[in-house]
């Protein structure tokens, strides 16, 4: 027994270290995720899209970018079978610098084949406050696919 009482304050020092590595693991990985990179650009058609090619998007350039506070008009376009592009359709923006989250846009049903996509809809969305934004799209209430952008 009185091994023990000398070995346990070095083994409370060994977990104390484990644990705090453990801890700054988890600050990094956390760290990590929240710095999101603007999703990437590509065409459909003739027109610019920011998203994920082949999956969804919208339309996107000089005279469709996001203003803090200010909407605009932005054509979704989408990629799938009829069955996952049946119902309705909602846009969930977090910002990823405040945590602040807000509906940004939500319609009952999409439309048909446009500019090379299976689906698309029209929408006017405005983000509140500037940072990046992370846009988590539903469709059906399933999550679709997500756009990352900046807001000025």
């Amino acid at each position: 027994m009185k091994n023990w009482l000398k070995i346990l304050p070095l083994l409370l020092i060994i977990l104390a270290g484990c644990h705090a590595k453990e801890e700054a693991g988890a600050q990094q990985v956390v760290q990590k995720e929240s710095e999101l990179e603007v999703s990437d650009t590509f065409t459909s058609g003739s027109y610019t899209l920011i998203g994920e090619e082949g999956r969804l998007g919208f339309i996107y350039g000089e005279a469709a970018t996001f203003k803090a506070g200010q909407p605009n008009k932005y054509m979704w376009h989408f990629w799938g079978t009829d069955d996952e592009l049946d119902g309705g359709f909602k846009v969930i923006g977090t910002n990823q610098d405040t945590n602040e989250e807000v509906v940004v846009f939500e319609t009952n049903e999409l439309a048909g084949a446009h500019n090379g996509a299976d689906a698309h809809t029209p929408s006017s969305m405005q983000l509140p406050s500037s940072g990046t934004w992370e846009l988590d799209a539903y469709v059906g209430g399933d999550l679709f696919g997500t756009v990352v952008v900046e807001v000025k």
